[in-house]
């Protein structure tokens, strides 16, 4: 387990630090190169609903509204959580969620329509944020991702969203899409350019992966689990390359 010291800083208020974070979102935006990410009246309710008790909480951990986050869902248990940059560079769990409902089973999804739910590893952009989704917010998970188009998969729109339904997505309670939503909009907003989201059939332990030995997509997750592991040691998100049709491991950030 990793033990660490951390350092000391002075604190604002949260109410004040929830101000101060949710009025400086347009203010970044003025900085070349930052992307806006899409807005309307929903969006601005869920981020004006949540910011100050977001960042109260985060305070309470020593982070703050508008750092990096990274997302980590897995289907069994049916769970998104996510993690914030501390001042030191580590990410810390700060909330997880329950998945209100997926599409199929254990396993990536193979084929446009076959209703599947992916697996694997996705980054989020500004431009694939939507708020004026037909399921209350939502985002695409950008796939297929390049081991996907690799390996001949087919598919499209592929969302974490509200509305408690899914046909091939990763369905969430609103309120828990607007918290989500808040969270990397200001990540997204003070200068982290993709959110990542990387999504495991299941927590990537030995155990596991031995108890599912046999399933037909076990090389598919022990080629996950490097990943998984990296990150449980060093607190830090792992960046994935696809190389000869393989996901790799080419470091942390």
């Amino acid at each position: 387990m990793r033990r660490k010291t951390r350092r000391s800083a002075l604190k604002l208020p949260a109410v004040a630090v929830a101000a101060l974070a949710f009025l400086s979102l347009p203010a970044v935006l003025a900085v070349a190169g930052v992307d806006d990410v899409p807005s309307n009246a929903r969006s601005r309710a869920a981020i004006a609903a949540h910011a100050p008790e977001l960042t109260e909480a985060l305070e309470a951990k020593g982070l703050a509204l508008g750092a990096p986050v990274y997302f980590r869902l897995t289907k069994e248990p049916a769970v998104m959580t996510a993690y914030v940059q501390d001042a030191e560079g580590e990410y810390e769990a700060f909330r997880s969620w329950p998945v209100c409902a997926f599409s199929g089973k254990l396993g990536p999804k193979q084929a446009e329509g076959d209703l599947q739910a992916p697996e694997g590893f996705y980054a989020v952009s500004p431009g694939q944020m939507n708020p004026s989704s037909a399921f209350h917010l939502s985002f695409d998970l950008g796939y297929p991702n390049a081991f996907d188009r690799a390996k001949g998969r087919t598919g499209s729109y592929l969302m974490v969203h509200g509305d408690c339904v899914s046909v091939g997505c990763y369905a969430m309670t609103d309120e828990a899409i607007e918290e989500i939503w808040t969270l990397m909009q200001a990540a997204l907003e003070h200068g982290e350019g993709t959110v990542p989201v990387h999504i495991f059939p299941f927590p990537m332990t030995a155990a596991n992966l031995q108890r599912h030995a046999g399933d037909p997509n076990a090389s598919f997750w022990r080629s996950l689990a490097p990943a998984w592991q990296a990150f449980e040691d060093t607190g830090r998100v792992p960046q994935v390359r696809v190389a000869d049709g393989s996901y790799q491991l080419a470091g942390v950030q």
